[in-house]
Protein backbone atom coordinates (compact mmCIF):
# COMPACT_ATOMS: atom_id res chain seq x y z
CA UNK A 1 0.00 0.00 0.00
CA UNK A 2 1.47 3.62 -0.67
CA UNK A 3 0.42 7.24 0.93
CA UNK A 4 0.04 10.30 -1.02
CA UNK A 5 1.95 12.14 1.24
CA UNK A 6 0.96 15.62 -0.10
CA UNK A 7 -1.98 16.70 -2.52
CA UNK A 8 -4.37 19.19 -2.76
CA UNK A 9 -8.21 17.78 -3.19
CA UNK A 10 -10.22 20.44 -2.59
CA UNK A 11 -8.13 22.52 -5.73
CA UNK A 12 -8.46 19.52 -8.25
CA UNK A 13 -10.48 20.74 -11.67
CA UNK A 14 -13.26 18.15 -11.53
CA UNK A 15 -14.45 18.62 -14.86
CA UNK A 16 -11.48 16.04 -15.58
CA UNK A 17 -12.78 13.56 -12.83
CA UNK A 18 -16.85 14.53 -11.86
CA UNK A 19 -16.32 14.40 -7.91
CA UNK A 20 -13.66 13.93 -5.45
CA UNK A 21 -15.39 10.73 -4.64
CA UNK A 22 -13.95 9.39 -8.15
CA UNK A 23 -10.17 10.76 -6.83
CA UNK A 24 -10.39 8.85 -3.79
CA UNK A 25 -11.68 5.70 -5.31
CA UNK A 26 -8.94 5.58 -7.83
CA UNK A 27 -6.38 5.64 -5.73
CA UNK A 28 -7.52 2.90 -3.83
CA UNK A 29 -7.85 1.34 -6.93
CA UNK A 30 -4.66 1.93 -7.01
CA UNK A 31 -3.16 0.40 -3.71
CA UNK A 32 -3.00 4.43 -2.58
CA UNK A 33 -4.81 3.58 1.19
CA UNK A 34 -4.18 7.21 2.64
CA UNK A 35 -3.62 10.43 1.32
CA UNK A 36 -2.43 13.98 3.11
CA UNK A 37 -4.62 17.10 2.02
CA UNK A 38 -2.45 19.78 2.51
CA UNK A 39 -3.99 23.60 3.24
CA UNK A 40 -2.60 26.65 1.33
CA UNK A 41 -4.71 29.46 2.85
CA UNK A 42 -6.51 30.04 6.05
CA UNK A 43 -9.65 31.38 4.15
CA UNK A 44 -10.42 28.17 2.20
CA UNK A 45 -9.71 25.68 5.35
CA UNK A 46 -12.98 25.26 5.87
CA UNK A 47 -13.90 24.57 2.88
CA UNK A 48 -11.41 21.66 2.64
CA UNK A 49 -12.54 19.90 5.32
CA UNK A 50 -15.90 20.05 4.36
CA UNK A 51 -14.97 19.07 1.06
CA UNK A 52 -12.63 15.73 2.38
CA UNK A 53 -15.22 15.21 5.36
CA UNK A 54 -16.56 11.47 4.00
CA UNK A 55 -13.51 10.19 3.91
CA UNK A 56 -11.82 8.41 6.73
CA UNK A 57 -8.38 7.83 4.81
CA UNK A 58 -7.92 11.67 3.77
CA UNK A 59 -5.74 13.29 6.63
CA UNK A 60 -5.40 17.63 6.24
CA UNK A 61 -2.91 19.81 7.71
CA UNK A 62 -3.46 23.72 8.24
CA UNK A 63 -1.38 26.38 6.85
CA UNK A 64 -1.11 29.35 4.45
CA UNK A 65 1.50 29.24 1.48
CA UNK A 66 4.12 31.75 1.26
CA UNK A 67 3.07 32.44 -2.24
CA UNK A 68 -0.84 32.99 -0.91
CA UNK A 69 0.27 35.93 1.74
CA UNK A 70 -2.07 38.55 0.59
CA UNK A 71 -2.37 39.22 4.42
CA UNK A 72 -0.23 38.62 7.53
CA UNK A 73 -1.17 35.70 9.03
CA UNK A 74 -2.82 35.88 12.49
CA UNK A 75 -1.14 33.31 14.41
CA UNK A 76 -3.59 33.25 16.95
CA UNK A 77 -6.33 31.97 13.82
CA UNK A 78 -3.98 29.71 12.54
CA UNK A 79 -3.57 27.46 16.12
CA UNK A 80 -7.39 27.60 16.71
CA UNK A 81 -8.38 26.13 13.22
CA UNK A 82 -5.27 23.58 13.51
CA UNK A 83 -6.49 22.13 16.58
CA UNK A 84 -9.04 20.34 13.96
CA UNK A 85 -9.24 16.78 14.70
CA UNK A 86 -8.25 15.55 11.23
CA UNK A 87 -5.18 17.86 11.23
CA UNK A 88 -2.30 16.30 11.37
CA UNK A 89 0.15 18.97 9.97
CA UNK A 90 1.43 22.56 10.37
CA UNK A 91 1.45 24.10 6.73
CA UNK A 92 2.27 24.15 4.34
CA UNK A 93 4.91 27.04 5.10
CA UNK A 94 7.82 27.75 4.37
CA UNK A 95 9.73 30.39 1.68
CA UNK A 96 9.71 31.32 -1.90
CA UNK A 97 11.73 33.59 -3.60
CA UNK A 98 12.25 32.61 -6.73
CA UNK A 99 8.13 33.49 -7.52
CA UNK A 100 7.40 36.09 -4.32
CA UNK A 101 10.82 37.72 -3.73
CA UNK A 102 9.15 41.15 -3.01
CA UNK A 103 7.00 39.38 -0.48
CA UNK A 104 10.24 38.01 1.67
CA UNK A 105 9.44 39.50 5.51
CA UNK A 106 5.81 38.78 4.91
CA UNK A 107 7.03 35.30 4.27
CA UNK A 108 9.79 35.18 6.90
CA UNK A 109 7.16 36.82 9.48
CA UNK A 110 4.36 34.11 8.57
CA UNK A 111 7.40 31.22 8.65
CA UNK A 112 7.81 31.64 11.94
CA UNK A 113 4.40 31.72 13.30
CA UNK A 114 3.71 28.44 11.95
CA UNK A 115 7.05 26.98 13.37
CA UNK A 116 5.38 28.19 16.80
CA UNK A 117 2.21 26.66 16.15
CA UNK A 118 3.49 23.78 15.48
CA UNK A 119 5.29 23.87 18.42
CA UNK A 120 2.51 24.75 20.45
CA UNK A 121 0.37 22.12 18.71
CA UNK A 122 3.43 19.10 18.85
CA UNK A 123 2.20 18.70 15.28
CA UNK A 124 4.86 18.59 12.35
CA UNK A 125 5.57 20.99 9.73
CA UNK A 126 5.43 20.93 5.91
CA UNK A 127 8.01 23.12 4.17
CA UNK A 128 7.62 24.35 0.79
CA UNK A 129 10.92 26.13 -0.09
CA UNK A 130 12.67 27.94 -3.53
CA UNK A 131 15.16 29.68 -3.70
CA UNK A 132 15.61 30.23 0.00
CA UNK A 133 17.75 27.17 0.98
CA UNK A 134 19.51 29.07 3.72
CA UNK A 135 16.44 31.28 5.64
CA UNK A 136 14.92 28.37 5.04
CA UNK A 137 17.31 26.12 7.50
CA UNK A 138 18.25 29.10 9.67
CA UNK A 139 14.50 29.77 10.52
CA UNK A 140 14.46 26.21 11.10
CA UNK A 141 16.99 26.14 13.83
CA UNK A 142 15.98 29.63 15.40
CA UNK A 143 12.97 28.21 16.16
CA UNK A 144 13.14 25.24 17.17
CA UNK A 145 11.75 23.35 14.48
CA UNK A 146 13.72 20.26 15.25
CA UNK A 147 10.98 19.83 18.69
CA UNK A 148 8.34 18.96 16.03
CA UNK A 149 9.80 17.91 13.14
CA UNK A 150 8.13 17.51 9.29
CA UNK A 151 8.32 17.20 5.47
CA UNK A 152 10.53 19.30 3.05
CA UNK A 153 8.03 18.55 0.28
CA UNK A 154 8.23 18.92 -3.47
CA UNK A 155 12.36 18.16 -2.91
CA UNK A 156 14.28 19.74 -5.36
CA UNK A 157 17.05 21.25 -3.22
CA UNK A 158 21.17 20.26 -2.84
CA UNK A 159 21.78 17.09 -1.19
CA UNK A 160 24.10 19.35 1.62
CA UNK A 161 20.46 21.52 2.36
CA UNK A 162 18.61 17.48 2.50
CA UNK A 163 21.12 16.32 5.16
CA UNK A 164 20.97 19.34 7.78
CA UNK A 165 17.22 19.30 7.62
CA UNK A 166 17.02 15.84 8.36
CA UNK A 167 19.74 16.72 11.28
CA UNK A 168 16.52 18.76 12.49
CA UNK A 169 14.32 15.67 12.35
CA UNK A 170 12.73 16.54 8.61
CA UNK A 171 12.10 14.26 6.09
CA UNK A 172 12.61 14.38 2.21
CA UNK A 173 9.38 13.89 -0.02
CA UNK A 174 9.75 13.29 -3.44
CA UNK A 175 6.96 13.99 -6.02
CA UNK A 176 6.49 13.59 -9.90
CA UNK A 177 9.55 15.66 -10.15
CA UNK A 178 12.31 13.00 -9.68
CA UNK A 179 10.46 11.43 -12.88
CA UNK A 180 11.46 14.15 -15.12
CA UNK A 181 14.30 14.52 -17.67
CA UNK A 182 16.18 16.82 -16.61
CA UNK A 183 15.86 16.39 -13.01
CA UNK A 184 19.16 13.78 -13.10
CA UNK A 185 20.91 16.28 -10.18
CA UNK A 186 17.61 15.44 -8.12
CA UNK A 187 17.78 11.76 -9.03
CA UNK A 188 21.06 11.62 -7.57
CA UNK A 189 19.89 12.79 -4.10
CA UNK A 190 16.95 10.18 -4.09
CA UNK A 191 19.76 7.21 -4.90
CA UNK A 192 21.27 8.47 -1.50
CA UNK A 193 18.46 9.43 1.17
CA UNK A 194 18.11 7.07 3.95
CA UNK A 195 15.50 4.39 3.98
CA UNK A 196 14.04 6.15 7.48
CA UNK A 197 14.03 9.26 5.94
CA UNK A 198 11.88 9.92 2.46
CA UNK A 199 8.18 10.25 1.28
CA UNK A 200 6.71 9.69 -1.74
CA UNK A 201 3.91 12.23 -3.11
CA UNK A 202 2.08 14.08 -5.84
CA UNK A 203 1.26 17.63 -5.03
CA UNK A 204 -2.11 16.65 -7.17
CA UNK A 205 -3.05 18.62 -9.12
CA UNK A 206 0.12 19.59 -9.95
CA UNK A 207 3.57 18.49 -11.60
CA UNK A 208 1.71 15.06 -12.83
CA UNK A 209 4.72 11.99 -13.08
CA UNK A 210 6.09 10.47 -16.23
CA UNK A 211 4.19 9.17 -17.98
CA UNK A 212 0.91 11.23 -17.15
CA UNK A 213 3.29 14.77 -17.79
CA UNK A 214 0.28 17.46 -19.42
CA UNK A 215 -2.28 15.70 -17.26
CA UNK A 216 -4.14 16.91 -14.06
CA UNK A 217 -2.46 15.41 -11.73
CA UNK A 218 -3.97 13.33 -9.09
CA UNK A 219 -3.31 10.43 -6.08
CA UNK A 220 -3.69 7.51 -7.93
CA UNK A 221 -0.13 8.22 -9.71
CA UNK A 222 2.24 8.28 -6.41
CA UNK A 223 2.35 5.29 -7.62
CA UNK A 224 4.84 5.88 -10.69
CA UNK A 225 6.71 8.36 -8.37
CA UNK A 226 7.18 5.04 -6.41
CA UNK A 227 8.15 3.33 -9.63
CA UNK A 228 11.03 5.78 -10.36
CA UNK A 229 12.26 5.83 -6.63
CA UNK A 230 12.81 1.88 -6.68
CA UNK A 231 14.62 1.70 -9.78
CA UNK A 232 17.28 5.17 -9.06
CA UNK A 233 17.56 3.37 -5.25
CA UNK A 234 17.91 -0.49 -6.70
CA UNK A 235 14.50 -1.31 -4.60
CA UNK A 236 11.27 -2.69 -5.06
CA UNK A 237 8.53 -0.86 -5.74
CA UNK A 238 7.10 -2.99 -2.23
CA UNK A 239 10.01 -1.84 -0.47
CA UNK A 240 9.12 1.68 -1.43
CA UNK A 241 5.93 1.10 -0.53
CA UNK A 242 6.46 -0.11 2.52
CA UNK A 243 9.68 2.45 3.67
CA UNK A 244 7.71 5.79 2.50
CA UNK A 245 4.53 3.86 4.19
CA UNK A 246 6.16 3.70 7.65
CA UNK A 247 8.19 7.12 7.68
CA UNK A 248 4.51 8.65 6.73
CA UNK A 249 3.22 7.05 9.58
CA UNK A 250 6.06 7.84 12.16
CA UNK A 251 6.45 11.22 11.44
CA UNK A 252 2.37 11.95 11.69
CA UNK A 253 2.15 10.28 14.74
CA UNK A 254 -0.53 7.43 13.24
Amino acid sequence: MFIDSHCHLDRLDLNDFQSIDNVVAAAVDANVSEMLCVSVTLDEFPSMVEKTAAYSNVHLSCGVHPLNQSDVVVQERLQSLATHPRVIAVGETGLDYFYAPETKEVQLDAFRKHIRVARALNKPLIIHTRDARQDTLDILKEEKADEVGGVLHCFTESLEMAEAAMKMGFYISFSGIVTFKNASELREVAKVIPDDRFLIETDAPYLAPVPYRGKQNQPAYVVEVAKHLASIRGQSVEQIAELSTQNFKTLFKL
